[in-house]
């Protein structure tokens, strides 16, 4: 490869890692051409870009990108591939869904907005994380839960209180 390509294999890795605030590292090495077909078929429905690049192109692109990969660039090693996505949880549910058929591919680490994840005892972590909309969502139910209550609790009393003086008025006295 020349110095020109390479170039622009880490201008476009800068471009990728300043565009997605997700970046998982995968090792997908052992697949054959038609499993690497059928899982790129797979990440592409699901929104996700997947880039193969050498270690060391990989690494002059996370200096460039001038973002903090922390110990993610200590996972480049062997064979990388790299997944672009913008919800946090595609990649890591599209490798675990890939996973029912064959035992690849490995997750080495991931980025996550400012967070990083190593290795591949983290991916249930990832599954799990909630996105900002959902916590806001939650906050949202619980603050709403107990006005909600009390609202309820009024009606249903007030109900109840007209119900008893409406007998009470119209008792024979």
């Amino acid at each position: 490869m020349k110095k020109e390509e390479k170039e622009l294999v880490i201008d476009s890795l800068v471009e990728k890692f300043s565009q997605y605030k997700n970046v998982y590292i995968t090792d997908i090495a052992s697949l054959n051409a038609q499993k690497t077909s059928d899982l790129r078929r797979m990440l592409f429905k699901n929104n996700i870009t997947l880039e193969v690049a050498k270690n060391t192109l990989i690494k002059k692109a996370f200096e460039k990108s001038g973002r903090d990969f922390g110990a993610l660039t200590d996972t480049l090693k062997g064979n990388s591939a790299i997944m672009f996505c913008e919800d946090m949880k595609a990649p890591a549910k599209a490798i675990k869904e890939f996973r029912k058929k064959d035992s690849i591919p490995a997750l080495k680490g991931a980025c996550i907005d400012t967070d990083v994840f190593i290795g591949d005892n983290q991916l249930d972590a990832l599954m799990a994380l909630k996105s900002k909309n959902e916590l806001i969502g939650e906050i949202i139910g619980l603050l709403q839960s107990p006005a909600q209550n009390v609202i309820s609790a009024l009606q249903s009393g007030g109900k109840t209180i007209a119900g008893v003086v409406k007998t009470l008025s119209e008792r024979p006295e």
